[in-house]
């Protein structure tokens, strides 16, 4: 497979991964509020709206979760803090919007698992 396909086969696969994360949220009375939403700061998977709380995820998939969750940096949570930042300024409450980050890990059977308030890890 050459690499236009790989990375065709990439996108398709991180969109599904999205959708399936979606679905689990949804479940607990979430709602997306946005997809793939980019600032000056880089690019949130999903943002998500529980009542007043904002919860920004970023979703990795792989075969497995523990390899899932391997792929997750300090400097890619690092970033989605600053991007989180800057979605909240168009919120009324700004920075003072109840908000979390998650990291939501997808395995190659669609199954997820949540890893809340990641910026803890």
């Amino acid at each position: 497979m050459n690499s236009t396909h790989r990375s065709i086969n990439n996108y398709h696969a991180g969109l599904a991964a999205e959708d399936a994360v979606a679905r689990h949220y949804s479940g607990d009375g979430c709602y997306v509020d946005a997809r793939r939403w980019r600032g000056k700061s880089g690019e949130i998977d999903l943002v998500l709206r529980k009542g007043a709380e904002l919860i920004f995820v970023e979703v990795k998939k792989s075969t497995d979760f523990a390899t899932a969750a391997a792929r997750v940096t300090r400097s890619q949570l690092a970033r989605i803090c600053r991007a989180a930042e800057e979605y909240v300024a168009s919120e009324p409450a700004g920075l003072l919007t109840q908000m979390r980050i998650d990291v939501a890990l997808v395995n190659d059977r669609g199954e997820t698992e949540l890893i809340e308030n990641a910026t803890l890890i």
